[in-house]
Order: structure tokens, then C-alpha cells, then sequence
């Protein structure tokens, strides 16, 4: 006997192994999209019922039977049958148990697999919003902290080798731009999924005279899928979504960097907070940058759920195939891994306490006044490759005999070039130094006091687009 519990059993004699059922469910994962197939189903059923598809009371029948099951997933109280594949059929049999045969009639003129790309558009929009609302806010508390350190002098990194001294605000604002890329491309993401691909069935279209503009519209999507192979068998914007995710995680992965290496006694630039660290088990006096460390250890999954959704995607014939049912569990799992380590972030950068003393005290060694004197000799006329020479040769004389550039006297610099001026001994100091940096993205205290208004209006927005969509 066939499966009758099954929305496809007619066609079959035999049932499906236990094992397979299993094996073929995706209701451990789908059942996230549960508000999105819902709200397709309730604007599916409102439009049949507008094109004479579907009489208008039975549209009604079964929009009130949605909305009961509606309220049992939003109060935890929906129960699941051992039949249900997915949560498209769950929710389409609880429904239907409640009002009868004429919740049958839902699926007129619909496919699964629009039903399905649907969902996921709306679901993938969802998530988009939500992880900018975490970006934002993780760049709202490095712009905090930049202004409250302004005017902190640390050392400016080349591979990892100390090159120009720079403002910590400037550093930190570094990582609220990365960020504002990020939000660039979530919303790239979410528009690649706003638009609705309901009514292109199960690849070809119906012969119903659907009005498919009318659902987009009451779905909030902004326009419709033109082709309808295309439209059911699309993932690309699941792709975009797990994409900006890597590049957001790629990002916070380099700020733990960071972060890691600071913390450390060699460098001792920030101290972490005491929530945001652990000990050891062993050696007690252990201060461990464990929260750092695991959001750096994460975003090595958050590309496997990218280079995963790439594979399963990679020689699929047009237009559904099964394989493309593995296209959430990874794209949820780098949204909700993104999610959480935004919010790691933010708590770790607004409690780290940064130790002004040690980053000023790096800024004075590995000769990071090197450049502006070479500028100062060039200024005065000397060639910059004489001048980069000249220095050089000071920074290698200072080596040998312990000394730093903000050691040397006007005299000793002199003895190395007579074209230094009067002047040249203030060109090594070190507030000077970052002062001078004033061309408009520059570390200089008035290049950075403008980057912090344009970061603010950036972020503002965001805040306001964000405001937008919720109209």
C-alpha cells in the first residue's frame, strides 16, 4: 500500500523505507522558515481567491486555519507528525486537519518548489536585516571607543613589523569601514533575494491565471523572478548571503588577530576584560583570550558552509534537484555563527581596557620616525632616494649603538646630512608625527576627527535604511 500520509503518495504501490524517510527530511533544518511559509501560503490563498480561483469563503476557511497554526509554532504548542518531511507539509497537513478537505486546496497552483524558493527568499531577506542590525551595532561601540581613546599614539604596523606611529581611533575606525562594507554587501544579499519567485510551480509556470505582482507586493518582495526555471532553481542569493557572512567573519577574524597579539605580554596593549577571557586549568596564572581566539577558530566554518553550498550547486542540471535541499543548513548556520560572534565582539571591545602607557612606549621604538625625516630632508631639497639613504644609514648607526631616532641631536643629525634644519629634531617626535598625517583619510588628530563624522553619517545611514524597511 502506498504512503498515504505522503502529499505525493498516489503514484506509488510501495512505501518509502523508514531510513530514507529520515534520510530525505529536511524538517530539522526548514522548520526555521516557518513564519515565511505562512505568510506565502496566507498571500497565495488571498490572491486565488481575488482571481476567481478560489471561492472566497474557502480562502477565508483556510486562512483562519493557518493563522491557528501560526500561533502554535509562535507559542511552541505546534506538534509534529512522524510523516512530516518538511515544514511546508506540516504545516499544510496540521491546517488541513483543522479545517477539512477544503485546505486541499491550498496548493493550487503551487509547487513545492516555488513554495520553497519562496520561503527561503523571505527567510534569507530576514536574516540579512538581522545581521546588519549586529554590524552596525558592533561599529556604533568602535566608534565609542575610538572617541574616548582620541589621541592615544600606538604603533602603525607593516608585516607585522613596526613602521608609523597612528591614533588608536585611527586603528579602530580601520575596522568600522571593513564593517561598512559589510553592510554593503548584506544589503547587496538581500536584494538579490527580493524578489518573488511564487507562481512559477514546479518549473514551467501554471495555467491558472495567477496574479503573481499582487503576492509579491503583499510579501514585501520588489518585483518578480522573469523566468520561471530560473526561479526555482536559483540559490545565488543563498550564495551572496553566505558570502557576505565569510568576508564579515574574515573581518572579526582579523580583529581577534589583533586582539590575541595585543593581549600578550610581549605586546601588553589591551587587557581583556575578565568576562571575555578564561584560565587555565593547570597553570594558574593564566589569562587566556579564549573569546578572541573562538571567533577566530569560527570563521574557518562559516567558509565551509560557503565552499559547501558552492559544491552542491556546481553541476546541477535546470531546474529543482534534490540536492538543493542542502542549501539552508549552511547558509543558517554561518548567519546564526556571524550572529553570535558579532555579539561576542561587541561585548569584548567595550569592555577591553586599552593600556595607553605600553602602545606609547612601542610607538617610540623600531625607528617609526625614520619616514619623516627622510620627508624632512626631502622638503629641503635633498632627493627622497638620498634622503631614504641618509636616514638609513642613521637608523643603522642607532642600532648599533642602542639608540632611538628621538635620541639624536641636531648635531649627530647633521653629521650624517648638513641639509637637516634647525627644525629637523622636532620632526621625530611623535605627536608631531601623527599630527603632520593630515591628508583627508590620514591618522593626523583632524583627518581622524573628520573620518569619525563621516563614519557616524555612514552608520546613520544604515540605521535609517534599516528604519525603512520596517515601514
Amino acid at each position: 500500500m502506498a504512503d498515504a500520509k505522503k502529499a505525493w503518495g498516489g503514484r506509488f504501490t510501495g512505501s518509502m523505507d523508514e531510513f530514507i524517510t529520515r534520510f530525505g527530511a529536511s524538517l530539522p533544518i526548514d522548520r526555521a522558515m516557518w513564519e515565511s511559509d505562512i505568510r506565502g501560503s496566507i498571500a497565495h490563498v488571498r490572491m486565488l481567491a481575488a482571481q476567481g480561483i478560489m471561492p472566497a469563503a474557502d480562502a477565508e476557511v483556510i486562512e483562519a486555519g493557518l493563522r491557528e497554526v501560526f500561533d502554535e509554532l509562535a507559542e511552541d504548542r505546534f506538534v509534529f507528525d512522524n510523516a512530516d518531511e518538511d515544514i511546508h507539509m506540516a504545516i499544510e497537513r496540521s491546517m488541513t486537519a483543522k479545517v477539512g478537505p477544503v485546505g486541499g486546496k491550498l496548493h493550487t497552483a503551487r509547487s513545492r518548489n516555488d513554495q520553497v524558493a519562496t520561503d527561503s527568499r523571505l527567510h534569507a531577506k530576514g536574516l540579512a536585516s538581522d545581521l546588519i542590525e549586529g554590524v552596525v551595532a558592533l561599529q556604533e561601540t568602535l566608534l565609542a571607543r575610538a572617541d574616548e581613546q582620541f589621541g592615544v599614539v600606538m604603533p602603525g604596523y607593516t608585516h607585522l613589523q613596526k613602521a608609523q606611529p597612528v591614533l588608536l581611533s585611527h586603528h579602530l575606525l580601520a575596522y568600522a569601514w571593513m564593517l561598512q562594507r559589510d553592510v554593503t554587501r548584506l544589503q547587496a544579499a538581500r536584494a538579490a533575494a527580493d524578489l518573488s519567485p511564487l507562481g512559477s510551480a514546479a518549473l514551467a509556470g501554471t495555467t491558472f491565471p495567477l496574479d503573481r505582482r499582487t503576492v509579491a507586493e503583499a510579501l514585501g518582495f520588489a518585483g518578480i523572478t522573469p523566468n520561471s526555471l530560473d526561479a526555482v532553481s536559483d540559490r545565488d542569493f543563498v550564495l551572496d548571503l553566505a558570502y557576505a557572512c565569510s568576508v564579515a567573519m574574515m573581518h572579526l577574524s582579523r580583529l581577534c588577530e589583533e586582539l590575541v597579539i595585543w593581549s600578550s605580554d610581549e605586546f601588553g596593549f589591551v587587557t581583556m576584560d575578565d568576562g571575555y577571557s578564561t584560565g587555565s586549568s593547570i597553570m594558574p596564572q593564566k589569562k587566556n583570550p579564549d573569546v578572541a581566539e573562538l571567533v577566530r577558530g569560527k570563521t574557518g566554518r562559516v567558509y565551509g558552509d560557503l565552499v559547501g553550498l558552492l559544491t552542491v550547486m556546481k553541476s546541477l542540471p535546470l531546474a529543482y534537484n534534490k540536492d538543493m535541499q542542502e542549501d539552508k543548513e549552511g547558509v543558517f548556520d554561518a548567519a546564526a555563527t556571524l550572529s553570535d560572534c558579532l555579539r561576542a565582539c561587541i561585548g569584548m571591545v567595550a569592555t577591553l581596557t586599552f593600556n595607553e602607557d605600553r602602545m606609547r612606549a612601542g610607538a617610540r621604538g623600531g625607528f617609526m620616525a625614520a619616514t619623516d625625516l627622510a620627508d624632512h630632508l626631502a622638503a629641503h631639497g635633498v632627493p627622497f632616494r638620498d634622503a631614504h639613504e641618509i636616514v638609513g644609514r642613521l637608523v643603522l648607526d642607532c642600532e648599533r649603538s642602542g639608540r632611538t631616532l628621538q635620541d639624536l641631536s641636531l648635531e649627530d643629525l647633521r653629521a650624517a646630512s648638513p641639509a637637516f634644519a634647525d627644525d629637523a629634531v622636532a620632526a621625530v617626535d611623535l605627536d608631531a608625527i601623527v599630527a603632520r598625517r593630515s591628508t583627508e583619510g590620514g591618522t593626523g588628530h583632524d583627518a581622524v576627527k573628520a573620518q569619525l563624522v563621516l563614519a557616524r553619517d555612514a552608520i546613520a545611514g544604515t540605521r535609517e535604511w534599516l528604519g525603512s524597511l520596517a515601514r
